[in-house]
């Protein structure tokens, strides 16, 4: 089963492993969004991630608007560890 960073939800490959403090591979979370331990952007809220990650969800379906990828994404983002309440 294909693993998705629970921060920004893109594919998480061995490649792409955050870190944790140790230095150890983190397989939550991806490199982009969890480094040595902690979130690259801590104060980030859910909504601001959806608008960074809507111009590489379109980039990488070229099916897709930028409309269906940001409601798509408000859909999938509160089941990711780092968003839920």
């Amino acid at each position: 089963m294909e693993k998705f960073c629970q921060s920004c939800g893109m594919p998480i490959s061995e490649e792409v492993c955050g870190t944790n403090a140790d230095g150890s591979a983190n397989d939550d979370y991806c490199q982009y969004c969890y480094e040595k331990g902690a979130f690259t952007a801590p104060d980030m809220s859910m909504e601001e991630m959806i608008e960074i990650c809507v111009g590489p969800m379109v980039e990488n379906n070229a099916e897709m608007t930028e409309e269906q990828a940001r409601g798509m994404m408000k859909e999938f983002f509160p089941a990711l560890k780092r968003w839920r309440v």
